[in-house]
C-alpha cells in the first residue's frame, strides 16, 4: 500500500492510499482521484519523505499544549494556523456539523421557521436555501449560517 501526499490545482493538500504507483496513475487518468475539499480532479503528487518511527519521542514532544478559553482566543489560535492545519481544522468542523445535525434538504427554510415559531422541537438542522430564503430568515430573526460543503462530504464519510 502506498500513501501519497496529493494536492489539487487549488492548493488543497490531502492524502491518498493506493495499491501501487501504477494504480494511482490509472485512477488519476480516469479522474477517479478528487480533492475532498473542492472536488477538483486535477490532482498532482507532492514530494514526500519516508515516515520515520522514533521510539524515543516523548509524549511531551508530540502533545499539543494549547489552552485558550473563549471565542476570541479560539479565533486567534485558528488565525495563526498554517494552511494545512487550517484545512484540517475546517474539515474537522464540517464533520462535526454533519454528525450533529439533521439534513432536511430543500425544506431548510420551512423547517427553520417551524422551529423558530415553536411548531416543532428545536434541533440542529442543515440543508439548502436560496440567497433570498436565507435573507428572509435573517430578517425574521432566525439565525442561519451558510456552510459550503465540499463535494466529498455529500456522500459517505470515511
Amino acid at each position: 500500500m502506498k500513501v501519497l501526499n496529493l494536492q489539487c490545482a487549488h492548493g488543497h493538500a490531502f492524502e491518498g492510499w493506493f495499491a501501487s504507483e501504477d494504480d494511482f496513475q490509472d485512477q488519476r487518468t480516469r479522474q477517479l482521484v478528487e480533492c475532498p475539499l473542492c472536488g477538483d480532479v486535477e490532482v498532482t503528487k507532492l514530494p514526500s519523505a519516508p515516515r520515520l518511527s522514533l521510539s524515543g519521542a516523548s509524549a511531551a514532544d508530540t502533545a499539543s499544549s494549547a489552552s485558550a478559553t473563549g471565542p476570541t482566543a479560539a479565533a486567534a489560535s485558528v488565525a495563526n494556523l498554517p494552511p494545512a492545519a487550517l484545512q484540517a481544522a475546517w474539515m474537522h468542523l464540517v464533520r462535526q456539523v454533519m454528525a450533529r445535525t439533521e439534513d432536511v434538504g430543500e425544506r431548510f427554510a420551512e423547517e427553520a421557521r417551524r422551529m423558530h415559531y415553536g411548531e416543532t422541537e428545536d434541533r440542529g438542522i442543515r440543508g439548502q436555501a436560496t440567497p433570498a430564503e436565507t435573507e428572509a430568515l435573517l430578517e425574521e430573526g432566525i439565525a442561519v449560517m451558510p456552510l459550503p460543503l465540499p463535494p466529498g462530504f455529500k456522500g459517505t464519510l470515511q
